[in-house]
């Protein structure tokens, strides 16, 4: 079966989407540079965690309507769904979209449809164009090429790619009602029509927003630390005001977006983006003052029992109930924890990740079991029902324990 879509990218989005589109019986071709990912997938399985993803890949292998492969082949629509990190002084690196684009130059043909799903820089897609057309000028004016960024949760991918809205932006207006037509075969949430470089801004805009958000409830919970009150209990007491809705504080913000994409906008825009630049810094200070909080803590035991103590670190996830750990607060407060914890026993635990590279892990109810410290850094559905001795000093910076 000649595949109609060709997904350049099998991560946490890529192969979710493909799955879907997949599933509504559009033959898709999946890239990814990984063997072990592509022959995964051919095997019906999956190399990530998420809810009913699982059965959604077996079925569309099953059925015929997902393939994957190394390199692209010819198809009709092109979706570039892959990583866009930073690099050094947190400026945007585009160069996998550029190399994803480069792998297809070949392949295209007249009225094609090119999308960037990826998160990027405002003015990316308007670059692949001029990229694209530089290669192959005889495309000029008969390429579709558009932008239409994600904007799911991770732990509910599936359904929220189907019912969530989407804001799709052509480079002009028969690229835009191309992508349009494209996303209404499988996306139920409704499409919003605008340009690409809205369409690049709004994605940074939205995450933006939310780590503001995020700064503003880890701020409170520094106050409150020093002030002597539960932040927990402030914040449920101020969000009674029928106007107020403040977020859950944490150990800082981590994942591919909420972590990265606001550097998108203060890269491009220094001048113009003081809040948000300084809402990045509040939550990557998160993190520090939380490691700071466990070694003093640590220390606080030592002087008084005479020995080292027992740590267990509870998560280290982005967020709750998800096997994620890019730019994860909580990796970064491990490491710093370690770095002087000498000969201290230190219980690493993640129950929805096998085994670690770097960490050896321990099941969450024996590390609870033996720590004289146990610090909670992801609430993790299985941490919230523990019965923990009264005898252990807990720490808890993302409110498992809170009422």
């Amino acid at each position: 079966m000649e595949p109609k879509v060709v997904t350049i990218g099998l991560g946490y989005i890529g192969l979710p989407t493909s799955a879907l589109i997949a599933n509504n019986n559009i033959s898709v071709y999946g890239v990814d540079i990984s063997q072990h990912v592509v022959d995964t997938i051919n095997a019906g399985k999956i190399h990530i965690v998420e809810p009913s993803l699982d059965e959604a890949v077996a079925n569309a292998v099953k059925e015929g309507y997902l393939k994957a492969g190394t390199k692209p082949i010819k198809a009709d629509t092109y979706l570039i769904v892959v990583p866009t990190p930073f690099k050094g002084n947190h400026q945007p690196d585009i160069s996998y979209v550029t190399a994803a684009t480069k792998s297809i130059l070949p392949l295209l043909k007249e009225n094609d449809l090119y999308i960037i799903e990826s998160t990027s820089p405002v003015g990316t897609t308007e670059k692949m164009m001029d990229y694209i057309f530089t290669e192959r000028p005889e495309l000029v004016g008969k390429l579709n090429i558009a932008y239409c960024p994600e904007r799911v949760l991770p732990g509910n991918v599936m359904y929220e790619l189907v019912h969530n809205d989407r804001v799709i932006g052509g480079v002009n207006d028969e690229s835009t009602e191309k992508a349009l037509a494209f996303y209404r075969q499988f996306v139920k949430g409704e499409l919003h029509a605008t340009n690409a470089r809205t369409a690049e801004m709004c994605k940074l805009t939205e995450n933006a927003s939310r780590d503001s958000q995020i700064a503003f409830a880890n701020e409170l919970s520094l106050i409150c630390d020093k002030a002597a009150i539960n932040v927990w209990d402030l914040i449920h007491l101020a969000n009674k005001h029928p106007r107020v809705n403040i977020l859950q504080p944490g150990c800082g913000v981590g994942g591919h977006c909420i972590a990265v994409d606001p550097y998108f906008i203060t890269a491009e825009f220094p001048m113009e983006s003081r809040m948000i630049a300084q809402a990045r810094e509040t939550n990557n200070y998160k993190s520090f003052w939380c490691a700071e909080k466990v070694k003093s803590t640590r220390l606080d035991f030592e002087l008084k029992f005479g020995r080292q103590p027992a740590i267990a670190i509870m998560g280290l996830a982005f967020k709750p109930n998800i096997d994620d750990l890019r730019e994860s607060p909580a990796i970064h407060i491990v490491e710093r924890v370690m770095q002087d914890a000498g000969d201290a026993d230190m219980y690493i635990v993640e129950p929805n990740v096998a085994e670690h590279k770097v960490f050896k892990l321990t099941n969450y109810e024996e590390a609870a079991k033996k720590a004289d410290i146990i610090v909670f850094l992801v609430a993790h559905n299985e941490f919230k029902g523990m019965n923990i001795n009264q005898d252990k000093i807990i720490l808890d910076f993302c409110g498992v324990k809170s009422k």
